[in-house]
């Protein structure tokens, strides 16, 4: 009889800890995402226009006229 209780007592914690294991393998399949208002500042163009920050490094737009 205290072999059995021995044996279910291992079964048991093997499952408990084949939950706890599988718990913590939530590891994101994807880079995260860093969605972030840009700031809302204004570049002068020559030409007497403005120009805010777009895209994802939040880099000053071209002025017309300009080229990168």
């Amino acid at each position: 009889m205290k072999n059995y209780l021995n044996i279910l007592l291992a079964v048991l914690v093997v499952i408990v800890l084949g939950v706890v294991f599988a718990s913590f393998d939530n590891a994101p399949t994807q880079p995260p995402r860093y969605d972030y208002p840009c700031t809302m500042e204004a570049k002068l163009c020559p030409d007497g226009s403005a120009v805010g920050r777009v895209g994802p490094h939040c880099e000053f737009a071209l002025c017309p006229g300009e080229q990168r």
